[in-house]
């Protein structure tokens, strides 16, 4: 059961055509995350490592009403060994008061810096976008589910600048997720090792 909610917190064509013609795949409407700029000449080698999670802006109603449970949280990007055009990410956090460790495969797409979490049916992919990182201090992080924008700020260290805390929330405010709709996370705690009990592989997003 645990295992269950930890997925639950980490962190989202019709045919026409006229008689006698042949049926025409409608265009499929723009997608609030195709209006996201991808960071430009994105390098995903030097994207890979540690990132600790500072912010998250959302109008999600989980988060909303349940912001206060939030923990100290890190993510481990890395090259996995055996699948191609994929990249492991292994999320630490607390749970219960418990560390565990939550993995799973980020696919590659055609555009660099852009990712899909499958989910159990593709309504339920997480499509995620680097939208702006210098690689040795900060990372700002798109995700779109079922059409809603999340945005995550994430940092080599806990300590990043009131400048960034701010451009975040100005970033966060041209989506539409107003100042107290973002959730700062705590700078302490942290799970440095995770038990192999407390370990779940290959969860699907949900």
């Amino acid at each position: 059961m645990a295992a269950r909610w930890l997925c639950l917190l980490v962190l989202l064509g019709l045919l026409s055509g006229g008689s006698g013609a042949l049926p025409k795949k409608r265009k499929e409407p723009e997608k609030p995350l195709d209006k996201i700029a991808i960071q430009k000449n994105f390098n995903l080698d030097q994207f890979l490592g540690k990132w600790y999670l500072v912010g998250v802006a959302s109008k999600c109603n989980y988060l909303r009403e349940n912001n206060f449970r939030v923990e100290a949280t890190t993510i481990q990007l890395s090259h996995p060994t055996e699948a191609k055009e994929t990249v492991a990410i292994s999320t630490l956090r607390k749970l219960n008061l418990q560390c565990w460790d939550l993995r799973q495969t980020l696919a590659l797409t055609d555009k660099a810096g852009k990712f899909v979490l499958k989910g159990k049916r593709k309504a339920n992919d997480l499509t995620i976008v680097v939208g702006d990182t210098d690689y040795a201090t900060y990372a700002i992080m798109y995700l779109q589910k079922q059409n809603m924008i999340t945005m995550k700020l994430y940092g080599r260290s806990v300590d990043l600048s009131d400048q960034m805390i701010e451009k975040f929330e100005g970033l966060a405010a041209s989506q539409g997720i107003t100042e107290d709709l973002v959730y700062y996370f705590p700078r302490y705690g942290f799970c440095d090792t995770v038990d192999e009990s407390y370990t779940v592989s290959k969860c699907l997003h949900r």
